[in-house]
């Protein structure tokens, strides 16, 4: 009899207990209230946890996975960071007193004794265990958590102030990436929202700490951690959308056309800069200082008339779309106090893609759709290049920016101004 009130069954009917069909036994053969522990029987309902994954477990798995990598490894990016701005500002004050070794334990002083020492306990686990690959990671300052370097700064705020302007949006920064370092660490859900929030905190905090040159919102789209880190397999594609609508939720007219200092177009119609990017706007960018080159597909030409038969449109419908883009931006650069720098031309080939090459103080970015035979360009595939600059993966020189530039000069060289 067990503690539970329960008696296993016996091994056979020689046992005692009598036989397997006495009052009070079971169906089965079993004495009433035993659990079975014997397998089930061939053909019989499987017994047990069901243990297999299906087709959606997998992908929530993966997306998991994902989001957790990317915060990974922004988080680790802070953390490296904060590491090397708290060893350059703090080492100097505390290491000629107490030495290599302990002057973490002395800047902890008496309020982070606790945790300062389980970084030195965790220090020696790993000596012992081999844990410690790299010779530079054999301090205790490469022990400390994201939490605990926080502390450290904010200690000795008086020391780090003369390089920082504003302790309180490091401290906010911090604190929003408390909440994805717990949930990566526990490996447990990472929502989409808090990965986007985690990832514009980081990218806040390593303008803030000096990790980064320039500001990102310079560049329109600022190169992530996990673009520098895969960016070579891919050349200089840094994202692919289905279309058009889902390529303007992420990257709007404004943001890829904004702050532009050199903006080459080539296409049908351009309608992504003209139909979403007012003429006002164009003309402030360029009497800023922005080159403009626009290259439409002559309106009156035979390809038109191809591509109209090709999209199933009324006789002249397409040529009447162009024909009104190309008034537009020649309305613009009409009210331009220097018109040179904003030039309009058209060419007479068979059009094989669209691309929006913008350039900026530091970086570049494209725009490129290849023209599908039943489908216009809202609804082509769309890839977004980055080209020039800072991040650039290092085989940019044969990346498809390089190539849809060429293309584009080759075409300018051969088309024909508008008056």
């Amino acid at each position: 009899m067990s503690s539970g009130g329960l008696e296993l069954p016996p091994g056979d009917s020689s046992h005692e207990g009598g036989p397997a069909d006495a009052a009070g036994a079971a169906p089965g053969g079993m004495p009433a209230g035993a659990v079975s522990l014997a397998p089930p029987e061939a053909g019989s309902a499987r017994a047990g946890a069901e243990l297999d994954w299906g087709t959606e477990a997998w992908s929530e798995v993966r997306t998991r996975a994902q989001r957790a990598g990317r915060a990974y490894i922004w988080l680790n990016l802070i953390e490296q960071r904060l590491r090397s701005v708290i060893g350059a500002v703090l080492r100097p004050v505390y290491q000629p007193v107490h030495g290599d070794d302990d002057w973490v334990v002395a800047a902890a002083g008496p309020a982070g004794q606790e945790w300062v020492q389980r970084a030195v306990a965790v220090r020696e686990v790993s000596r012992r265990k081999g844990y410690l690959l790299d010779p530079a990671d054999d301090n205790v300052l490469s022990f400390l958590t994201l939490p605990q370097l926080r502390e450290l700064m904010v200690q000795h705020w008086p020391c780090f102030e003369p390089y920082f302007d504003d302790r309180r949006e490091i401290e906010l920064a911090l604190d929003e990436l408390e909440v994805t370092r717990n949930v990566v660490s526990r490996n447990r859900a990472l929502s989409r929202p808090v990965l986007e929030q985690a990832e514009r905190a980081s990218a806040r905090l390593l303008e803030v700490l000096g990790g980064g040159a320039g500001s990102p919102a310079a560049d329109r789209l600022p190169i992530d951690a996990v673009e520098d880190l895969v960016g070579d397999r891919y050349a200089d594609v840094i994202s692919v959308h289905p279309d058009r609508v889902r390529l303007q939720r992420q990257l709007p007219a404004e943001d890829l056309f904004g702050g532009a200092r050199r903006l080459d177009a080539i296409g049908i119609g351009l309608n992504l800069l003209v139909q979403n990017f007012s003429g006002r706007r164009l003309v402030r960018l360029t009497e800023a200082g922005c080159r403009v080159r626009l290259l439409f597909l002559n309106p009156a030409s035979s390809a038109v008339k191809r591509r109209e038969r090709e999209l199933g449109l009324r006789k002249g419908e397409l040529s009447r779309s162009v024909e009104m883009n190309i008034l537009h931006v020649r309305r613009v650069r009409a009210g331009l106090r220097d018109p040179s720098r904003f030039d309009i031309h058209v060419f007479d080939e068979t059009p094989r893609f669209t691309a929006y090459l913008v350039e900026g103080e530091s970086s570049g970015i494209a725009v490129v759709q290849s023209y599908l035979r039943r489908a216009r360009g809202m609804e082509s595939p769309v890839l977004v290049l980055r080209g020039g600059g800072r991040g650039v993966p290092k085989d940019a020189d044969h990346g498809l920016f390089t190539t849809y530039r060429e293309e584009f000069e080759s075409v300018w060289e051969d088309s024909r101004p508008v008056s």
